[in-house]
């Protein structure tokens, strides 16, 4: 799944519709971002970032712990994701 695959769940009237498209966008992201820290980690980007590994890695521990909170969210409110 794309980012550009969640307009649809975004833009619609039902709220878990939307919230599955939230859920979707931070884990999109998060999984973009992990791999960008490895490689990061392992000397083989293709360019060369202009902030800290550190900052990543501190942004890629919020963005996870944002996604775990959806999914708790997710499971009381019986949201399938």
């Amino acid at each position: 799944m794309e980012l550009k695959d969640t307009i649809e769940l975004m833009t619609s009237e039902d709220y878990k519709e939307r919230f599955k498209a939230e859920y979707w966008q931070a884990k999109i992201r998060y999984d973009k971002l992990d791999a960008m820290t490895v490689k990061y980690e392992a000397n083989t980007l293709t360019f060369t970032p202009k902030c800290s590994l550190e900052l990543l890695k501190e942004q890629k521990k919020y963005l996870g712990n944002y996604i775990r909170t959806l999914k708790i969210r997710a499971e009381i409110e019986g949201i399938e994701l």
